[in-house]
């Protein structure tokens, strides 16, 4: 990382020491790091640290195991799940799993509970995730109610379309440093990769707080600018590293330093493309996100006494779970109602002509 003679110093003297052992002495020299990219190749090649032991960020089943561990001394409710706790938990390493299951027990003890309930376990969940709720922030009606707008536009959209992640609730209760308001999704299992369509919805969600403001007010505000932060950063990724554009599959991300599993050092990174190239990422950028904004406006409009009433409800509660959203959203859905599928199989019946089923009879007679 630069001549530092201190630390150029210390990793001669380790690399010294590590070729001094005899191979047949049964000597094994363990290490451990949590900055793999910065790691000298000198460390890594053959004969010394040559052997990499990753230790990922659990699973589903392993975030549940953790959780059994850590509350062997709690006691439970009856309405607890672990299993749903740690669905709720996705990329959560130990030490956070082991903070949810105290968070939850200080809740509990404040509301003077004698076991720990699923909504304690809840509520941990997204202070540790979003931050804590903070009521005392007084937002006036109209800044109340154009946050019910955008926190709406943001769930519909989600509801509206696939390859999203569940919405689990809906608030206009302000929580953490910046978030006057917050959908809460969580996805029903772990994923290790995303699919194009997958990046599109989520950009398209990103874009509905703020676009849900444009269609009610004719203006939008300046509480969008997080979403826009991250529906730009999955278009520049799709395009630059992804291949997810016209431009092919070329890995246009900016490299720098040696990689070491899958990363690079951030500190040396320097552009490996042309301003011509340069300029079409920025367009292929802008498409995706002017696509996503055409059908965004499109669902969103097709929707809006849905949007309506479930910014009424955020107002009357402040915060919409799940079931009351997807009621919102089946009440004011243009079309016909789905009908059960009992009901559907009779109404494929063929209607039966006049005399066929005194004919049928007859016919099943000995």
């Amino acid at each position: 990382m630069g001549g530092h003679d201190e630390r150029e110093q210390t990793l001669n003297q380790l690399l010294v020491e590590m070729d001094g052992f005899d191979s047949n002495r049964g000597v094994i020299i363990m290490a451990a790091t949590n900055r793999p990219e910065t790691l000298d190749p000198a460390l890594l090649r053959p004969g010394r640290f040559d052997r990499t032991v990753v230790v990922d960020r659990p699973d589903l089943p392993g975030r549940e195991a953790i959780l059994k561990v850590h509350t062997r001394n709690v006691k439970l409710d009856d309405d607890v799940d672990l299993r749903h706790v740690a669905s709720l938990t996705p990329g959560c390493a130990g030490a956070e799993l082991a903070n949810i299951v105290n968070e939850s027990a200080l809740l509990a003890a404040r509301r003077s509970r004698n076991a720990v309930a699923m909504a304690d376990f809840n509520e941990a969940v997204e202070r540790g995730a979003i931050g804590l709720e903070r009521k005392s922030r007084v937002m006036s009606p109209d800044e109340k109610l154009r946050v019910a707008y955008h926190e709406g536009g943001h769930a519909l959209v989600a509801c509206a379309l696939p390859n999203t992640s569940p919405v689990h609730k809906v608030t206009i209760i302000p929580r953490g440093v910046g978030a006057l308001g917050y959908v809460l999704q969580r996805p029903e299992d772990d994923r290790h990769m995303k699919t194009k369509g997958e990046l599109e919805s989520e950009i398209k969600v990103c874009l509905g707080g703020t676009l849900a403001e444009e269609m009610i007010y004719n203006e939008i505000a300046t509480g969008a600018v997080m979403d826009l932060n991250q529906a730009n950063r999955i278009a520049s990724r799709m395009v630059k590293m992804f291949g997810m554009s016209r431009l092919g599959r070329v890995f246009y991300q900016e490299e720098g330093g040696s990689p070491f599993l899958g990363m690079h050092n951030p500190f040396e990174a320097q552009r490996e493309f042309s301003e011509e190239t340069a300029r079409e990422i920025d367009l292929e950028v802008r498409k995706i996100i002017d696509d996503a904004l055409i059908e965004v406006r499109k669902i969103l409009a097709d929707r809006r006494p849905a949007l309506e009433a479930l910014a009424k409800l955020l107002m009357e509660k402040e915060t919409v779970d799940g079931k009351d959203l997807r009621a919102i959203i089946e009440a004011h859905t243009p079309g016909p109602k789905l009908v059960p599928a009992s009901d559907a199989i009779v109404s494929l019946e063929r209607p039966k002509e006049e005399g066929e089923e005194k004919e049928m009879r007859e016919s099943k007679l000995p």
